[in-house]
């Protein structure tokens, strides 16, 4: 067993096959499958059940994927060990994001880029759920993400930014009155919403639950560009917060006058000690 086997299996279950895994190694599928039947025969147990539609981890593999995460953060623990010595920094860096909050990343990772050259940054996104639960089983070093209380729990937080959200709707949809919008009057538009598990659709639904107001949503997505042009159409009106609704300067923006949606986003990482290319971004997200 060698720690480029312990990569292989790992790219496997976080990519959930094969074909996805060959992409993020840059190698062939073939390759990808025979590394995974040796290591397979070498420990005498499959770590994966394959299927035409999919692969998921064996009993085995569920035991085997995060020890090997252990074992690869440590090599390359050690290896950063070494260029620190020699005053390098290198590395691999996974960072959890979610659509919404890449203004606060690519500033951080452009000074990264040009102070540590070394480093590769790899970025996953997802639903703060799936961000959440990879950051707790270490397939993610760091991410910037909107929390509330509750989801900080066994996790080192730092606040960047917090904001209300506002109703978009196009310029064409005409509303009652001149003023600051209420949740009971969105309740009753056709509403864009976002799907169970966003940060956004979390905020919004707290909100609501707040206002003892019940809403029901016409659309749901998964995409903030999707819901914009949704929006566009008139087909709907959205909740999203003011930096996101900015972006899109053809719609027009609403406030609310009470029960406002608010999110706060955060860079988070896991408890412990923090690897020097993890360290050197940090350095830069403000």
């Amino acid at each position: 067993m060698d720690l480029r086997q312990m990569e292989v299996v790992v790219a496997v279950a976080e990519e959930g096959g094969f074909t996805a895994a060959a992409r993020r190694l840059h190698v062939v599928q073939s390759a990808v499958s025979s590394t995974v039947r040796a290591l397979e025969r070498d420990l005498g147990a499959p770590l994966f059940d394959r299927t035409t539609h999919r692969v998921v981890l064996t009993p085995a593999g569920e035991a085997f994927v995060p020890a090997a995460r252990v074992a690869l953060r440590a090599a390359d623990q050690a290896r950063a060990a070494v260029d620190g010595v020699q005053g390098q920094v290198r590395g691999r860096v996974t960072v959890g994001t979610m659509q919404g909050v890449w203004a606060d990343l690519h500033r951080a990772l452009a000074g990264l880029r040009e102070e540590h050259p070394g480093v590769v940054v790899r970025l996953r996104q997802a639903s703060v759920v799936d961000i959440r639960q990879a950051l707790r089983e270490g397939a993610v070093d760091l991410a910037v993400v909107a929390l509330d209380r509750q989801q900080q729990r066994g996790l080192v937080t730092r606040l960047l930014s917090r904001e209300e959200m506002v109703l978009v709707t196009s310029a064409e949809r005409e509303l009652a009155g001149d003023g600051p919008v209420t949740l009971a009057d969105v309740a009753g538009l056709p509403l864009v919403d976002f799907a169970p598990g966003w940060a956004i659709r979390h905020s919004v639904d707290q909100a609501f639950r707040a206002a003892l107001v019940e809403r029901s949503a016409t659309f749901e997505v998964n995409d903030i560009v999707a819901a914009s042009e949704l929006v566009r159409h008139d087909l709907g009106v959205c909740i999203m917060p003011e930096s996101i609704a900015a972006r899109f300067p053809d719609l027009a923006v609403h406030r609310f006058a009470e029960h406002a949606p608010r999110w706060k986003v955060m860079v988070v990482r896991p408890r412990g000690e923090v690897p020097p290319a993890v360290a050197a971004l940090l350095r830069h997200i403000s």
